[in-house]
């Protein structure tokens, strides 16, 4: 076998996969099997032709996001992700059943996560104030940007150094705006990915990894706007809520579903006001979405 080299995932392209190898870009195949190789993987990889690859192994991965595909598997989108920024905005508006949904993905991830609100040029409610101050309580950090008046935008940059990180949001939050700001020269590296690989016009809808100026590296993914609860138990769902962590132990029972359960521990810190309603509310509301696609 020809000498194995590692190299890192950055985009798919068609049928083949474009991996960077000091500094150069080699457009690879991948052994049947293997599993479903995603963008950000680091591989060791074999020379088969001048400027293509074939990749041999997938190295130890630090995290997954996955989403559903056919026959209800789970297909991984991106891995080794440190942080997963979620963008929001006051237009169209605060959803933050969909922001609970990824945060609850990240925290049984082994994936960081921070909040973006964009349009900050906008009027901000008393309302959204109030549950925004319900998550930086948590301990989540809060990025205040618009990318129509680049204001905010150098704290945000600051955060994407030194680690791999991804913007996700629902549609019309501006993470293609900020995304374009943060990699100012995006056509630029992407159209070299295309002229690499001899793949023509890069049209890819998939991931797509890009190194920062600031340092750091920037998953972009368009065609992935929401992730869903797919693969998810009852139990992770309960867990995604960070408050609840300290008593999902202590209910007194295994099997409880933190509904009105005898001895429900997350029920009395309700209750007793150390968990707030309109978090409660929504993971009522997101375990109702998980019963109906199970």
């Amino acid at each position: 076998m020809a000498d194995l080299q590692e190299g890192l995932v950055i985009s798919h392209l068609g049928q083949g996969i474009a991996v960077e190898h000091d500094g150069k870009i080699i457009l690879c195949q991948t052994l049947r099997r293997l599993d479903t190789v995603a963008v950000g993987d680091k591989v060791l990889w074999t020379l088969a032709a001048p400027d293509q690859g074939r990749i041999e192994e997938i190295l130890p991965r630090r995290s997954v996001l996955a989403r559903p595909s056919k026959n209800d598997k789970l297909r991984p989108v991106a891995v080794n992700l440190d942080r997963i920024f979620i963008v929001f905005a006051v237009e169209p508006h605060c959803d933050f059943l969909l922001l609970d949904q990824y945060l609850t993905i990240c925290e049984n991830n082994n994936i960081d996560a921070a909040l973006v609100l964009n349009k900050t040029d906008l009027y901000q409610s008393e309302a959204i104030e109030t549950e925004l101050k319900t998550y930086t309580d948590l301990g989540y950090v809060l990025y205040r940007v618009s990318a129509k008046e680049n204001s905010g935008l150098d704290n945000l940059k600051e955060a994407l150094k030194d680690q791999v990180s991804m913007l996700a949001g629902q549609s019309g939050v501006g993470k293609s705006s900020l995304t374009n700001t943060i990699i100012p020269d995006k056509t630029l590296k992407t159209n070299t990915i295309s002229a690499t690989t001899k793949h023509g016009r890069h049209t890819t809808t998939a991931a797509t990894l890009y190194h920062l100026p600031e340092g750091g590296d920037l998953i972009d993914s368009p065609g992935v706007a929401i992730f869903g609860l797919a693969g998810l138990s009852e139990y992770q769902l309960a867990n995604g809520y960070r408050e609840f962590q300290p008593y999902i132990d202590q209910c007194q029972f295994n099997d409880c579903r933190h509904l009105k359960d005898k001895g429900c521990a997350i029920v009395a810190a309700l209750e007793n006001g150390e968990i707030t309603s309109t978090r409660y509310d929504r993971f009522l509301k997101l375990r109702e979405k998980m019963a109906l696609k199970n």
